[in-house]
């Protein structure tokens, strides 16, 4: 979490600074969310990278890491990186892909799925720890707001 320093008139800076700027404010709490979910999925022993492929791969099927790396907005040279460990711990395998044989196709294992089954249980008990400062309804609207700012294309590379 940010820590708040007072300044020499007794004042804290930061709070008032994030109420004024709202993309300050959700970078901060962005990036407090996203310490919170590497260091839980440390502790696990399934990266946040690797969670997100293998639900994408459990929810769609077999795609190319470039399909993987656009829709979960991972750099292609990190998911490169995160295949490579879901396919030495046997969580999925890589194969030619028959539509495109320039390319590869990245499919979740028995393995895979029973890993992700393991780690979307520790979800729910995750997210009430890191969101317990709100109310179920201000989660919902917090969640409603982001995906609209998401699917307006307001957030996000263009």
């Amino acid at each position: 979490m940010t820590t708040t320093r007072t300044t020499d008139r007794g004042t804290a800076y930061f709070p008032r600074l994030a109420a004024e700027r709202l993309d300050i404010a959700l970078c901060r709490a962005s990036a407090a969310v996203a310490r919170a979910a590497d260091a839980h999925a440390t502790g696990e022993g399934l990266g946040v990278g690797q969670h997100l492929v293998l639900q994408m791969l459990d929810a769609v099927g077999p795609c190319s890491q470039q399909t993987l790396s656009e829709e979960l907005r991972i750099d292609r040279s990190v998911m490169v990186g995160i295949c490579d460990g879901l396919e030495e711990a046997g969580h999925v395998r890589r194969e030619r892909n028959p539509r495109d044989r320039r390319s590869y196709a990245v499919t979740i294992t028995d393995s895979g799925h029973r890993r992700l089954t393991q780690a979307q249980a520790l979800i729910p008990d995750f997210l009430e720890d890191t969101f317990q400062a709100l109310t179920p309804g201000e989660r919902g609207q917090l969640s409603a707001i982001l995906a609209k700012l998401l699917r307006a294309g307001a957030v996000g590379p263009r």
